[in-house]
């Protein structure tokens, strides 16, 4: 039978006096799906034999979720079989993410519910398992609910066990891992210097064991290169079906501080549970030690020095056909791309991202707004405050430990302004200081007055702005800076969204303003915002950052914009990540320490015959050009941007070749016709 061996292997490790520890097994295989409702499907007779075999992540609006229009919201059903052997241990499934609700049945017994599509969470389903085959039946839904958010947004809510599922398995005494989804071990830093660090931290160890027992907690910091520069060890008297919490101040001495980009250090804490010489639980966390402070005056401080915090708004790892069921390997070219364009922050919305994507910005030494998913619109039933709050906790212990974090958002976009939405923004301020008080609380403004109460209801404040694409002009978005700052002197402020739509395929040299809600969006205009909002955001150091909208181009069903429906292409990257946008290169000369050079509007083929301006984008001090064949005059490179006006084309084919004295050169062909 299909147990035994782990049978025999447990026999094993018993008589060699080392018991289970913990144990991780990822459940991607072996699922069957329907999408829609299912009588019964829960049982664990059912006949799910016509249902589509599946492997996670999934989503059921792979295709319709971003054709624009109406998509599927409503049930679907995962079903599959869990062959484990007889065993003392401890089971829970672990769900990284399943939109938006989730019910659990395991042999037909319903295990558990979960409300929120983002974050991870955990079920123990160890009374109802058998030795021998077990069937798991998960129904999961996203429909839109009062109760649960987000309520609203413009982005499609993709629906299905879109992240993995794993079965952890642990002996008796373990480290909690029901405390909304957190790993059970926090470590928080306050006093950090070069001097030294004050850390705290608390370990929740749980015994489902029938009897007490004497336990050793053993924690212990290496840097990275693995030397131990703080450790500690603790016995605990666990009596049975009781969660303790176990509390360690520490001193790291000169610490080895978490810089940014420059000098992303991490330490690795690692906790170990014993009884005896048995090991019983162990797991590790990434930590790095950094002080940040916003100033209203000076920006961001990251260590006591100012540290400038430009990047973009990042929506997932969506990709086209799959929509957010994605893996690791996507998730990583993401971030190699952003690396390439030289972020130094992020701001991940609108709601909790896959845990691969902190990691990734904490080894990036990207600084990261995270926040959960109050957008648009709110209820004010006390079952949705009830759900908002429960996302938060769920997004603050998972992360807390992590020091790319360092904004907890409570909110988006709100569209109303009365006192409900402002007690909503400072309650969850509120909670999100209870639950950390290391970290600052933010909202991205919008839709009401920009000094209305809502502004002031968390720690700092973004806007999110749109000078020269909704409404106004590229120049408002300076002086309207000034007057918010005028306004509100000791708010800490920034840029929290802005951006304007673009597609690779829509070419006009020079463009002409477009209508947001048309089907043109010419690449050059993007590129023509951008180059007149950045060196207006530039001049302003004190904003505490700058995120442009939007990275990647993404699925929002309810568009019908640019050059297709059901995708918002505000991204600097095309959905498919295949084309980098003008205005991405752009952004690059700006940000990166790369050498960059770049003809603007390469894809501006074929064009009518006449003079053209010939823009290029670099970050050296001088560029040359030549056309076919013959040399331009050498032109510096200001504000990123080496420029040749009213330059000749001929008809048929032209050659332009660039070059910089960074090193770097490029070359296009542009096609005229008479």
């Amino acid at each position: 039978m299909s147990f035994i061996k782990p049978l025999l292997l447990a026999l094993l490790l018993l008589l060699s006096g080392q018991a289970w520890s913990r144990d991780v097994t990822a459940l991607d295989d072996g699922w069957r799906f329907l999408r829609a409702d299912a009588a019964c499907a829960s049982a664990a007779d059912f006949d799910d034999s016509a249902w589509a075999a599946v492997r996670l992540p999934h989503t059921w609006n792979g295709s319709d979720g971003e054709a624009g229009g109406a998509y599927y919201r409503g049930p679907g059903w995962y079903r599959r079989e869990l062959q484990l052997p007889a065993t003392t241990l401890r089971h829970f499934l672990q769900f990284d993410g399943a939109a938006l609700r989730a019910e659990v049945w395991v042999n037909g017994q319903l295990a558990g519910r979960h409300d929120g599509g983002y974050a991870a969470f955990r079920i123990d389903i160890t009374r109802w398992l058998v030795a021998g085959c077990n069937r798991i039946a998960v129904r999961v839904d996203n429909a839109t609910d009062q109760h649960v958010a987000p309520l609203g947004g413009d982005f499609t809510v993709f629906g299905g066990l879109y992240r993995g599922v794993k079965l952890l398995a642990v002996p008796a005494a373990h480290f909690d891992l029901l405390d909304d989804g957190g790993p059970g071990v926090y470590v928080s830093a306050t006093d950090v210097n070069a001097e030294r660090a004050l850390l705290t931290l608390r370990a929740r160890v749980r015994n489902d064991g029938g009897v007490a027992r004497l336990l050793a907690l053993n924690l212990n910091l290496r840097d990275a290169v693995g030397r131990v520069v703080a450790q500690s060890q603790q016995t605990l008297q666990a009596a049975p079906e009781v969660t303790f919490i176990a509390a360690q101040p520490w001193t790291v001495q000169r610490p080895h501080l978490w810089q940014g980009p420059t000098d992303p250090h991490l330490y690795t804490l690692t906790a170990e549970l014993r009884d005896g010489v048995d090991l019983l639980d162990t797991l590790t966390l990434p930590v790095g030690l950094r002080n940040v402070l916003l100033d209203p005056q000076r920006g961001l401080l990251l260590n006591g020095r100012p540290h400038a915090v430009h990047g973009v708004n990042l929506f997932h790892s969506g990709r086209p056909g799959r929509g957010l069921a994605v893996r690791d390997a996507e998730i990583d070219e993401d971030f190699r791309i952003l690396e390439e364009l030289g972020v130094t922050g992020l701001r991940f919305v609108h709601f909790q991202h896959p845990q691969r994507a902190y990691d990734n910005a904490d080894r990036a030494g990207l600084l990261t707004w995270t926040e959960i998913p109050l957008n648009a619109q709110m209820d004010e039933g006390e079952a949705f405050r009830a759900n908002l709050a429960q996302q938060l906790r769920e997004l603050i212990k998972q992360n807390q430990h992590r020091p790319s974090v360092f904004i907890w958002g409570v909110g988006n976009e709100v569209y109303r302004s009365d006192d409900a939405v402002v007690r909503l923004l400072a309650d969850m301020s509120r909670l999100a200081h209870e639950l950390d008080p290391t970290r600052t609380t933010a909202y991205a403004h919008c839709c009401a007055p920009d000094d209305h109460a809502m502004a002031r209801q968390t720690d700092a404040i973004g806007f999110n702005r749109y000078y020269g694409w909704y409404d106004g002009q590229f120049s408002d978005i300076g002086p309207w800076a000034d007057r918010m700052r005028a306004a509100l002197p000791s708010r800490p402020m920034a840029l929290a969204e802005y951006g304007a739509g673009a597609s690779v395929l829509h070419q006009q040299d020079p463009p002409q303003r477009p209508k947001p809600t048309d089907r043109w969006h010419p690449e050059q205009y993007q590129a023509l915002f951008h180059e007149a909002y950045w060196p207006q955001i530039a001049a302003r150091p004190w904003l505490w950052g700058s995120f442009v909208w939007v990275g990647f181009d993404l699925a929002s069903a309810g568009r019908n914009e640019g050059d297709r429906p059901g995708i918002n292409d505000k991204g600097l990257v095309s959905h498919d990540r295949q084309q980098r946008k003008d205005a991405f290169l752009y952004y690059q000369a700006q940000w990166s320490h790369r050498p960059v050079l770049h003809i603007a509007s390469r894809r501006a083929t074929p064009r009518a015959a006449g003079t053209v301006d010939i823009k290029v984008y670099a970050n050296g001090r001088s560029a040359v050009l030549t056309l076919n064949g013959v040399d331009l005059p050498e032109r510096a490179v200001q504000g990123g941007i080496a420029r040749w006006d009213n330059v000749t084309l001929r008809p048929g084919r032209n050659r332009l070749q660039a070059r910089g004295d960074n090193g770097v050169a490029d070359s296009i062909n542009w096609t005229v016709t008479p």
